[in-house]
């Protein structure tokens, strides 16, 4: 008995949410649609007029208790909401199955991904637990994008001069304050006035990039692919831009990354400990590609920037990379 006035309970309830969602038109996002209780009867006569068969219909309700028409109309209304219900059950059951399982439901390519974690409080994804390993590259990651560069240290100095050694092999190297390092991108005769933001990583990651991919250093620094503009970018400036807006992408300044791109990166540093070095590498040479193709000058920089972070936004949400050799801009480094 016990079960059977629960059924009863939950039947009730079930039956007064439906007509609030029916009356509403919110079922299967069809608003304003309405379920009529008298749909499955055909009206085979006027609503109004004073026909005959209207005054026999008439005496014959006169004669009938109102007890007698509130049970025939429970129970008409009772087979009606039970059909209905039966059949939004199967519906419903049909919409559940395809979010969740759908291929091309947004459920199912997060489910496709099995390096994110769930949706946390504020639409933002909690990331998968880290391994120690994870955890300790990350922590180290952090500690280098808040440094900042700081031209009266001496490890920044020579940092500088290997990368002028490394970008131009052949040549003498200059003093730290001079025209020549205008040639490489810089805006001023001192280097140092170009970080802003970018830190000391960024010169770490020109530096990463001219030891190791030699040869798209060298293209990208003597703009050697394609027709160039009259205008180009200054390649070093554009690679402290490029650090920057790495790290922000990736979102790298908050506890633990929350965005696609950030998660995903995660899963690199299991088995890249310089995964954000060889990004690095990968967007400078997008960005340089997306130049080409934009056909732009150096007023349209910030626009194939962000284009570039759109691009490689797109390509680490892509199913089948679990690595940084699998993004499909990799191969544009060893073109």
């Amino acid at each position: 008995m016990g079960l059977i006035r629960l059924y009863l309970l939950i039947y009730k309830m079930a039956s007064a949410t439906l007509r609030r969602r029916l009356h509403h038109g919110d079922v299967d996002g069809r608003k304003y649609e309405r379920y009529d209780a008298t749909d499955s009867e055909t009206l085979s006569e006027p609503l109004l007029g004073s026909s005959s068969t209207d005054n026999s219909r008439n005496e014959y309700i006169e004669e009938r208790t109102l007890e007698d028409i509130w049970e025939e109309e429970r129970k008409r209304q009772q087979v009606h909401w039970t059909l209905i219900f039966s059949q939004l059950i199967a519906q419903w059951a049909q919409w559940i199955a395809k979010i969740v399982f759908g291929s091309g439901s947004l459920v199912g390519r997060f489910l496709s991904l099995p390096t994110f974690g769930q949706i946390g409080t504020g639409g933002r994804l909690l990331p998968p637990p880290l391994s120690m390993l994870q955890e300790e590259r990350l922590r180290n990651i952090k500690r280098r994008i808040e440094i900042p560069f700081d031209g009266s240290r001496m490890e920044h100095q020579d940092a500088l001069r290997q990368l002028w050694r490394l970008a131009y092999p052949q040549r003498e190297l200059p003093p730290l304050k001079s025209e020549l390092w205008k040639e490489m991108g810089w805006q001023g005769t001192d280097p140092s006035t170009d970080f802003r933001g970018g830190g000391y990583i960024s010169l770490e990651n020109l530096i990463f990039f001219a030891k190791t991919y030699p040869e798209s250093f060298q293209r990208l620094l003597h703009k050697q692919d394609g027709t160039r503009a009259e205008w180009e970018y200054p390649f070093a400036v554009a690679g402290i831009n490029i650090s920057f807006m790495l790290a922000q992408m990736l979102d790298l300044q908050s506890g633990k990354p929350s965005t696609i791109a950030g998660i995903r990166f995660l899963g690199f540093l299991e088995e890249d400990e310089m995964a954000f070095d060889n990004l690095y590498c990968i967007a400078f040479q997008m960005m340089d590609a997306q130049w080409l193709a934009r056909r732009a000058s150096y007023m349209e920089f910030n626009d194939v920037l962000k284009s570039t972070r759109a691009q490689l936004e797109r390509e680490l949400a892509l199913d089948d990379v679990s690595s940084i050799t699998d993004l499909p801009a990799f191969n544009l480094l060893y073109k």
